[in-house]
């Protein structure tokens, strides 16, 4: 068990923020995780993550043990972009769960990394979610990395929290986009109406997504998409919003399903970061998959 005592010039930060710029081993994520499983108390209290710090607050900070990961390490084929003995970089296909939860237990990323990691993964995921850092939905394919160590983790979680990370993506979308260039920022939250879906709402979070025309077909455009903010289905939900939904996408554009696809033509095609231990920069690409690149061509015939 660990205790911090709150100085004045730290007088009014939120707890989450506040442990996590004073415990180098945690990133504000786990920290959020051990304050809402009752793990960090603040004057012999359980207080919520977004309770303010007052001057000489005693906060006691209890880490559990890492548990055994209970996966079962699985051999899923998946295309590895790049790997060290710190991160690992791969090419999510679409279909693709990321990590176990309910009704996938199996057959995820998750465990096709585990395959190929053996023992070499951050603890601070969980249990079910070994390594992870970010996520991809499971219908969107593209770059995903996943670190192999704590430090690695901390480093990478902190780079994306202060928006250090460049993601950029391809998205087919129904209907001519008439502005080559345009940002959309528009808040994004639980939907009121389906307690499934994300939907722009006044109440929601902060949410950027900046995006360019790269081919303008017939009633189709293809579009260059980087986001400021990693909202739940932030891309997908913005673009819908503006009448613009990504093809094959079946919870954003109403059931359409054109061209046979299952599930949405969005694919996470660069990253660029920081290598969390050597602070080189690194620059990765993935190709888009067969099927994305069938469409376009059949799209650039008609």
């Amino acid at each position: 068990m660990k205790k911090l005592i709150v100085s004045e010039e730290n007088d009014g930060i939120r707890l989450d923020a506040y442990i996590a710029d004073n415990m180098e081993n945690l990133s504000r994520t786990a920290v959020k995780r051990l304050i809402e499983d009752g793990n960090i108390i603040v004057n012999n209290k359980i207080q919520k993550v977004s309770y303010k710090v007052h001057e000489n607050d005693e906060i006691e900070i209890n880490e559990p043990e890492a548990k055994e990961v209970s996966l079962e390490a699985q051999d899923i084929p998946v295309d590895v972009i790049y790997e060290d003995s710190d991160i690992i970089v791969v090419n999510k296909p679409k279909g693709l769960v990321v990590h176990p939860a309910n009704g996938n237990w199996d057959g995820t990323l998750v465990n096709a990394i585990m395959a190929i990691c053996k023992d070499s993964l951050s603890g601070i995921g969980g249990e079910i979610r070994p390594g992870i850092v970010h996520r991809l939905d499971k219908d969107t394919s593209g770059l995903l990395i996943v670190a192999k160590n704590d430090e690695a983790h901390i480093n990478m979680s902190n780079q994306i929290k202060d928006r250090q990370v460049k993601k950029i993506y391809y998205a087919l979308v129904r209907g001519i986009v008439s502005e080559n260039e345009a940002t959309i920022n528009m808040p994004i939250g639980r939907s009121t109406k389906d307690r499934k879906k994300m939907a722009v709402t006044k109440t929601g979070k902060e949410a950027i997504t900046h995006f360019k025309v790269l081919e303008r077909f017939n009633k189709y455009t293809l579009l260059e998409v980087k986001i400021d903010t990693g909202r739940t289905h932030q891309i997908r939900v913005h673009l819908s919003e503006i009448g613009h939904p990504v093809v094959g996408d079946e919870v954003y554009s109403n059931g359409k399903n054109e061209f046979g696809v299952k599930g949405q033509l969005l694919h996470a095609k660069v990253l660029d970061f920081k290598h969390p231990i050597t602070g080189k920069d690194m620059h990765l690409e993935a190709e888009l998959p067969q099927e994305f690149l069938d469409v376009l061509d059949k799209l650039r015939i008609k």
